[in-house]
């Protein structure tokens, strides 16, 4: 551990090896409001043992801020990256009355070199006030943050009256009449204590018969192989993270053929993933597993749906409009080393501008 003590009336930054405990408590509360970035999140989307954070403390020893990092790339170069589930999103954790000024002084600081000469965040919320903060204070801490554009997520408003529209609910009438003639539906939803090996395997048997099989490297799926599911059981295990996952599974005649997996934060439901057998495609079963999480998350008041980057078509057809920006972010200790990279990353975000406005140029 490399660690430097500063006066009692001034902040404590700290690098620590692995995972800090102060994730955790940033984690209940914290700028974004992203309940999800726990430890166990952290650890579920990179080798725990590389992983190292930057602590700032305030004097009375409160977390004020904390950035996991992990290898990123080519040994060689030394660089680091926030870890993660590529989805939902990549952020550091802010407390609410950490101001830039302070965030800089721990970027700036002799401890924060275990960051590496260059550091990545993303996919991160261009408009996340955690990350427009971060960007603040890397540059008053002198460093060049690069920027590139990394799609645009679709929501549903889902709170009372807004959802489903009458021909999204039409249409998946429809599809559940035909789907009776086929078998027996039953459905079941996964949450907390329920979850367990088998479980993952279900979802992973599905996987295994479905298009992302069948026609990619299957490095997309989520459940796929026993490295995949490792992965969840390691956020699994923090009981926090498994009352958030949550899983809606489809069965006909008793085998399960879709399933839409989940994470709940305060008032949004992440769609993490989705998959059918390709067998049963043709009668929309995916698009059923969809609409059941979407339903069983606006009867438990939640009020919004985040289904991420891509495939806008059937996410339009269950409702959903464009709703905010992504961002992959670099960040560059050299001036010189910035002007190389931003090439082939992208421009670098002015002083005192927001990502958005760099977007439109």
């Amino acid at each position: 551990m490399y660690e430097t003590r500063i006066a009692a009336d001034q902040l404590t930054v700290v690098t620590t090896s692995g995972l800090a405990p102060e994730i955790d408590t940033l984690a209940a509360c914290n700028l974004s409001g992203h309940g999800f970035l726990r430890r166990g999140w952290y650890a579920a989307g990179s080798l725990a043992e590389s992983a190292a954070t930057l602590v700032l403390c305030s004097p009375a020893g409160t977390p004020l801020a904390a950035i996991p990092s992990v290898p990123f790339g080519p040994a060689i170069a030394g660089a680091r990256k926030v870890p993660g589930s590529y989805w939902p999103l990549r952020a550091v954790l802010i407390a609410p009355d950490c101001s830039a000024f302070e965030l800089a002084q721990a970027l700036s600081h002799p401890a924060a070199a275990r960051l590496g000469p260059v550091w990545r965040v993303g996919p991160a919320r261009a408009d996340d006030p955690a990350t427009l903060r971060l960007i603040a204070a890397a540059q008053l801490a002198g460093w060049t943050v690069l920027h590139r554009p990394a799609g645009t997520s679709w929501v549903i408003d889902c709170g009372p009256g807004q959802w489903p529209r009458a021909s999204t609910a039409k249409r998946i009438a429809r599809i559940e009449r035909r789907l009776a003639t086929i078998g027996t539906a039953s459905w079941r939803y996964v949450r907390g204590p329920d979850w367990n090996d088998a479980v993952l395997e279900e979802l992973g048997a599905v996987e295994a018969a479905s298009w992302i099989a069948s026609a990619t490297d299957g490095s997309g799926a989520k459940f796929l192989t026993g490295t995949q599911r490792a992965a969840w059981r390691t956020a699994l295990a923090d009981p926090v993270l498994a009352d958030m996952l949550c899983a809606t599974l489809l069965s006909i005649d008793g085998r399960t053929v879709a399933f839409s997996f989940d994470l709940d934060d305060g008032p949004v439901r992440y769609g993490i993933a989705g998959s059918y057998v390709t067998a049963f495609g043709s009668h929309g079963v995916g698009k059923l597993a969809n609409y059941r999480a979407i339903a069983d998350a606006q009867a438990a008041g939640q009020t919004l749906v985040d289904m991420g980057c891509g495939d806008s078509g059937y996410k339009g057809e269950l409702g959903a409009r464009a709703g905010y920006d992504f961002a992959d972010l670099l960040f560059v200790k050299s001036r010189t080393a910035a002007r190389l990279l931003a090439r082939m990353w992208g421009a670098p975000i002015p002083h005192g501008k927001a990502i958005a406005e760099v977007a439109r140029g």
